[in-house]
C-alpha cells in the first residue's frame, strides 16, 4: 500500500523562497510595518546608550523601507556611514529615494558581500524569516563587531492555545518561533557572545505614552482617543502587575513581547 508523501513540491518551496522577492509580502503587509519604526529605533538607541556604543559604520539587514536608518541617522554622529541591505525589490524601491551622502542602500543579500565590515549590524525581526539561520548567522559573524538583534517571542501559553503560530506564518512569513531561552541558545550555538538582553515589549503596548502629534485635532475625537486608551490601559493593569512580580513568567504565559539582544 502506498502512503501519501509529505515532501513539499517544488512549487511550494518556490513560494517560500519568493515570498519577499515577489510582491506577496507587500500585498499582505502594505505598510511594511511602518507603524513600528519609531518604536524600533527607540529600542536600538536605548541599547546603544546603555553600553555607550557610538558606531561610525552601521548596517541594517532587511532594512525594509529604510525608516529605521533614517531615524538613527539623526541620532548618530554626522560622519556615521549607514548601509541598508534588502532582498525585496518592492521595499528597495521605496527606500532608494531616501539615500543621501552617508546613507546608502543595496538590493542584495549581505551574505554575498565577502569584504564588508561594520561597527554594528542590526537584525530587527529578521531571523524568524530565514530558512537556515545557523549558516546565515555564522556567515554574518565576522562582518561586524557588534550586533543588535530583535526577535519576536511567538511561543507562549496564550499563542499555543489560540493557535496563533500558523497565523504568524501565513501573515508575516515566520518560519521559526522562539522563547527567550531558545533565542539565547540559538545565538550561543551559532558562536555568538551575548552581552545584554531585555524585553522590548510591543509597539502597540497601551501603557506606552502617546506622542502629541498622534492625537486628533477635533475635541470630540480627542476625548474618544483618551477614553479608548484608558480602557485599554485598564485591561493591561493585570499584565503590568504580573510583569512586576515575574516578567519572565508573564511573557512565557501571555506573550506579546520581543527580545532585544546585544551580541558580538
Amino acid at each position: 500500500m502506498k502512503t501519501g508523501s509529505t515532501r513539499p513540491s517544488k512549487k511550494e518551496v518556490a513560494i517560500v523562497a519568493d515570498r519577499y522577492t515577489s510582491s506577496e509580502y507587500l500585498h499582505k503587509n502594505p505598510t511594511w510595518h511602518a507603524d513600528e519604526v519609531p518604536w524600533k529605533a527607540q529600542q536600538i538607541r536605548r541599547m546603544l546608550a546603555q553600553h555607550q556604543l557610538v558606531p561610525h559604520s552601521l548596517c541594517e539587514v532587511g532594512c525594509g523601507t529604510v525608516a529605521i536608518l533614517r531615524l538613527l541617522q539623526q541620532a548618530l554622529p554626522g560622519d556615521c556611514i549607514l548601509w541598508g541591505y534588502e532582498i525585496s525589490p518592492q521595499a528597495f524601491a521605496l527606500a532608494q529615494p531616501h539615500a543621501n551622502y552617508h546613507l546608502h542602500f543595496k538590493l542584495a543579500d549581505i551574505q554575498q558581500e565577502p569584504e564588508v565590515h561594520y561597527d554594528l549590524i542590526l537584525l530587527m525581526d529578521v531571523l524568524e524569516h530565514l530558512e537556515d539561520y545557523f549558516s546565515w548567522l555564522r556567515n554574518l559573524q565576522l562582518k561586524s563587531h557588534y550586533k543588535v538583534i530583535q526577535l519576536p517571542l511567538d511561543i507562549s501559553v496564550r499563542s499555543v492555545l489560540r493557535g496563533d503560530l500558523i497565523h504568524y506564518h501565513e501573515q508575516y512569513g515566520h518560519l521559526h518561533y522562539f522563547t527567550k531561552e531558545l533565542a539565547l541558545q540559538l545565538l550561543k550555538d551559532a558562536g555568538y557572545h551575548v552581552l545584554d538582553n531585555s524585553y522590548s515589549g510591543q509597539p502597540a503596548d497601551p501603557t506606552l505614552p502617546v506622542p502629541w502629534h498622534e492625537f486628533p485635532s477635533h475635541p470630540l475625537k480627542i476625548v474618544r482617543k483618551v477614553l479608548g486608551r484608558l480602557k485599554r490601559q485598564g485591561r493591561s493593569l493585570p499584565i503590568k502587575l504580573a510583569v512586576r512580580l515575574n516578567e519572565d513568567l508573564t511573557v512565557r504565559f501571555w506573550g506579546t513581547s520581543r527580545l532585544l539582544i546585544l551580541a558580538e
